[in-house]
């Protein structure tokens, strides 16, 4: 109990104190994170729009490798993207191993299929109906599909929040790909891990501390926008 409370009075001195190493670090977490759940976003929902409205030969397989995405051991990403990423592998001739690039592509790699899957879900929860009805009141192919995301934003806010979640929290493939290397490529779950393994177990518990509160101020915010969404959506007569 005391180390938790050693934990929780460490976190207040260093958000209080501004500690440069610390806003650093929670920067650059932001920063890796926010970048890749908003490539995540640019991959993601469009495929699982397109998965979910177009019917193909190779489609059920497709999804398959999606919905299997979804789950993909973040260790497994990072050891994928460290040999295409190594100076010997098919990319090493961009220099990119040990560099936020690589964390951020790492990041996309686990989190775009989440955005796909669950936009695809959004999608294929609506009425199958409305699509024809729209066609048939003469909107293009384009006002059809804005009129579809727009009915279906509930959702794909969760599709954002559950996007933005497996990245922040993700440690495993960005410290492969990442190294964390102090002052350039450490962020919060490589640091909180860094400090576990030297036991000091007050700073581990205040830099996660600083994780969640982070992550819980990102997905109120999200949270808060779904809500009002909710309640502006007409009710049935």
């Amino acid at each position: 109990m005391d180390l938790i409370l050693d934990g929780i009075i460490r976190a207040l001195q260093l958000m209080l104190s501004g500690d440069p190493e610390v806003w650093q670090i929670t920067f650059l977490s932001l920063k890796v994170s926010g970048i890749a759940t908003f490539l995540s976003l640019l991959l993601g929902i469009p495929l699982g729009t397109f998965l979910a409205l177009v019917r193909f030969p190779g489609r059920s397989l497709l999804v398959s490798l999606v919905n299997t995405g979804m789950g993909l051991p973040p260790v497994v990403v990072g050891l994928f993207i460290s040999i295409m990423l190594w100076r010997s592998g098919p990319m090493g001739f961009l220099n990119l191993m040990y560099t936020l690039t690589a964390m951020v592509i790492a990041q996309v790699v686990i989190a775009f299929p989440i955005v796909a899957g669950l936009t695809m879900a959004s999608f294929q929860s609506l009425n199958p109906k409305l699509r024809l009805q729209l066609l048939g009141i003469g909107a293009s192919r384009p006002q059809m599909l804005w009129l579809l995301c727009k009915e279906a934003r509930l959702p794909l806010l969760a599709a954002v929040m559950a996007g933005f979640g497996g990245v922040i929290s993700e440690v495993g493939s960005v410290m492969m790909v990442g190294g964390n290397i102090k002052g350039q490529t450490r962020v919060l779950t490589t640091a909180t891990v860094l400090e576990t393994q030297m036991g000091n177990f007050g700073t581990a518990i205040a830099l996660g501390l600083i994780l969640l509160t982070l992550s819980f101020a990102v997905n109120f915010l999200l949270t808060q926008i779904q809500q009002r969404e909710q309640i502006r959506w007409p009710k049935p007569s």
